[in-house]
């Protein structure tokens, strides 16, 4: 298996970034326990969804559902400044579905970067919504666009997609944004990253004048302050926002000699019995490819997930990861961002990441909510 070490443009060149993904001798404090201001049977929602929050087992709210939910219930458009896993999804759904039941006609849009975010906020729509008398659908590329088409004649309450696909319906005349007040933009600084910008703005622009705008991203730039201020009115800004890296994930840096192949030092890592569910990164589409190959040759269940695989492919690939049926998923970074896998052990830099803050969002996918996890970061010696 050919190695790729230092690649153009990555983070990780010199000894002080090398540095950065290391953590194992930095003693750290314990930070305050967070203690909300409400209960979810505080917030003054439709009993029916109530009682299904109640079925998920949703009690005490994170950060950002605290803040966020009480200004969403009063239709105040809110930046919500937070990272994946932050319980984010909730803290949008729970206030937007009790607004469509107590408002008749009222349809949300949702729009998010990647397939598989929009896929993971329908299926949390549906455990919410579970017997209320309306319906979600999911608009993404990678996927027929027949079938879309055909549910979007039924007029959901909810259409949830990324900017292209839904960029695309808007011009076959299958999706009419007139009649929607209500819009999430999910991820909003990820679908920059991507390019999506002029697109957010066309669609923006065909809704209702007057409208209900949640805003979420983990960062705050130039264009991101630009969106918001021509897109929201007064709205409430809420950041809650963790330090840089987990303080529940263990990062340290694997060192490969020269002339070593890394590769092999993958694969010896990867027959440890502590390595269960173990996500690793790669730069490339080609490349992830080629070594969920190459490690499926040597025995080791793996499957890869990329921009060049079909919406059916990539479903199946974190499905079988999430049920165990393989125990390493390689990746590029698009492609997993928005991911919410639960109890992933381990996370593999085996390509350096290209900023250090596409190393926080890889490194955020182990180590979630109070579970411990491991990253690390191959560094190919010169």
């Amino acid at each position: 298996m050919p190695a790729r070490g230092r690649g153009f443009g990555s983070f990780g060149e010199t000894e002080s970034e090398i540095a950065k993904f290391m953590n194992k001798t930095v003693v750290t404090t314990e930070e305050p326990v967070f203690v909300p201001e409400h209960k979810f049977s505080d917030f003054s929602v439709n009993d029916r969804l109530r009682k299904n929050i109640e079925a998920k087992g949703y009690l005490l709210p994170t950060p950002i559902q605290d803040k966020a939910i009480p200004h969403a219930l009063l239709g105040q458009d809110v930046v919500g400044l937070a990272e994946t896993g932050t319980g984010k999804t909730a803290a949008f759904l729970i206030p937007l579905i009790d607004k469509v039941m107590k408002q008749k006609g009222e349809r949300v849009l949702i729009m998010a970067p990647t397939r598989e975010l929009a896929v993971q906020i329908e299926r949390e729509l549906a455990g919410f919504a579970k017997g209320l008398g309306f319906r979600g659908m999911v608009a993404v590329g990678g996927a027929n666009i027949g079938p879309q088409i055909s549910a979007l004649r039924h007029d959901p309450t909810f259409v949830i997609g990324t900017p292209g696909r839904l960029k695309d319906l808007m011009e076959r005349k299958a999706l009419d944004l007139a009649g929607f007040g209500t819009v999430v933009l999910d991820e909003a600084d990820r679908m920059l990253d991507m390019g999506f910008i002029d697109d957010m703005r066309m669609i923006l622009a065909q809704m209702r004048a007057e409208r209900h705008t949640l805003f979420f991203s983990a960062t705050m730039g130039k264009e991101i302050e630009k969106l918001i201020g021509d897109f929201l009115e007064n709205p409430v800004i809420i950041s809650v926002k963790t330090r840089d890296t987990s303080k529940n994930v263990e990062q340290d840096v694997v060192r490969i000699p020269r002339g070593e192949d890394k590769f092999e030092v993958l694969v010896e890592l990867l027959k440890n019995r502590e390595f269960s569910r173990v996500l690793v990164f790669g730069r490339t589409k080609y490349g992830v490819e080629k070594l969920a190959k190459a490690l499926s040759r040597r025995h080791i269940h793996a499957e890869s997930i990329h921009g060049n695989k079909t919406y059916g492919a990539r479903i199946r690939a974190l499905d079988a990861f999430k049920t165990g049926r393989v125990s390493a998923l390689v990746a590029t970074d698009v492609a997993a961002r928005g991911l919410d896998i639960p109890a992933v052990s381990h996370v593999i830099n085996y390509d350096l990441p290209s900023t250090y803050e596409d190393y926080v969002h890889r490194i955020g996918r182990t180590g979630r909510a109070e579970m411990r996890g491991k990253a690390l970061t191959f560094v190919q010696e010169r």
